[in-house]
């Protein structure tokens, strides 16, 4: 569905370049170009002195920065970790404060990544299909996107279909999987988003997800207050002062910072800190490509209120071919990391096989019978 983004940038050192990764689904030429804006500003600055790069990227354009240029500069800022790591010869979660686990949990959708399961499963026997492929890899938690396109006001036959839906994937895997449900933004009320929640709380999911769209904070409280689930938010929230209002307001459990796009690793790390003040867990947000996995590694090695890493293995075959970790990666668990800066080594042969394709618009679904453009 999406292109990946790679950022790889260069020192005056010989042998020692950072990668980054700054995928932006849709957005993928206007990131490409924001990177190509900010290079100038970087060219001779000390690639060690993060914090200093980031003011330049973010005050030096004059233009604050929206979702496309942070994305730009996040893969630049991942990448600037991956050089200091391997610099000083450390991990870059030894950096980042350290270790506060030995492995990371993390959870993957339905098809393991194929976007047309993530987006396409519409039945109770495809979600369930799918979900015991994902259990039989190892996983012991999984997301799926069941909830219809929405408007204010759902018809009880969606409503009741969504429920069933999610009963018959909970008797399915059994009490001991962890289940999330996806909700896109779709319902544009809080009344439209507390049917589906309601609907879908006897199979006691672990959270459902972006309930009501990610500008609604007042909406996004209210559900919060209500629902008798646990609600996270927050993967189309761009950097701390995004995040401010909603976490003052307590407007959902479980905040989704997209290392990739609310401003890289340490913008990420001041997030994660605000949101443990406000007694709010992390769950990452990141159906990207490998650099961001790895990144996402060292950020919930070193973060202590993350609860669980999202993570997207399988949405292409050749995921392990264009990027080597520096870990086995195992289904549900990564383990710590050792080796210096990101850990990981880039083939860019794999790279050039692989070159840009226009995004897959999964988009045009989200009209209704009558013609009403409502939220993906």
């Amino acid at each position: 569905m999406r292109n990946w983004v790679f950022v790889r940038v260069e020192t005056d050192v010989p042998g020692l370049i950072g990668w980054g990764e700054a995928t932006l689904e849709f957005k993928t030429q206007a990131v490409i170009g924001a990177i190509a804006d900010i290079e100038p500003m970087l060219v001779g600055q000390d690639p060690r002195n993060i914090e200093h790069c980031i003011q330049i990227m973010t005050k030096h354009g004059f233009w604050r920065m929206g979702i496309i240029g942070m994305s730009a500069i996040s893969g630049i800022e991942i990448a600037l970790w991956d050089i200091l790591g391997k610099h000083l010869g450390v991990p870059v979660w030894q950096l980042l404060g350290g270790s506060v686990r030995e492995h990371l949990r993390t959870y993957t959708h339905l098809g393991l990544g194929d976007m047309r399961a993530v987006y396409e499963s519409d039945s109770a026997a495809k979600i369930v299909e799918h979900a015991r492929a994902v259990t039989q890899q190892g996983y012991d938690a999984l997301k799926v996107v069941c909830i219809p396109y929405s408007h204010y006001v759902p018809s009880n036959a969606d409503v009741d279909r969504v429920g069933r839906m999610v009963g018959a994937l909970r008797d399915a895997v059994g009490p001991d999987i962890d289940i999330m449900v996806d909700f896109h933004g779709r319902p544009a009320s809080v009344n439209a988003a507390l049917d589906y929640i309601n609907a879908i709380a006897p199979a006691r999911i672990m959270f459902a997800e972006e309930p009501v769209p990610p500008e609604d904070v007042g909406g996004l409280a209210e559900v919060t207050r209500r629902s008798p689930v646990a609600i996270a938010s927050g993967e189309r929230l761009v950097g701390r002062r995004e995040f401010e209002p909603s976490l003052r307001a307590r407007a959902f459990n479980i905040a989704q910072p997209d290392i990739c796009h609310t401003g890289g690793l340490w913008e990420s790390k001041k997030i994660a800190a605000m949101a443990e003040t406000a007694g709010v867990g992390l769950a990452p947000h990141n159906p990207l490509g490998p650099i961001a996995g790895a990144a996402a590694l060292h950020f919930g090695i070193s973060t202590h209120n993350v609860v669980i890493q999202e993570e997207m293995s399988g949405a292409v075959g050749w995921y392990g071919d264009v990027v080597q970790w520096p870990i086995e990666r195992r289904a549900g668990r990564w383990d710590k990391p050792e080796k210096p800066g990101l850990g990981i080594e880039v083939d860019e042969r794999v790279i050039d096989a692989h070159p840009f394709q226009p995004d897959i618009l999964h988009t045009r679904a989200a009209v209704l019978s009558d013609g009403t453009v409502v939220d993906w």
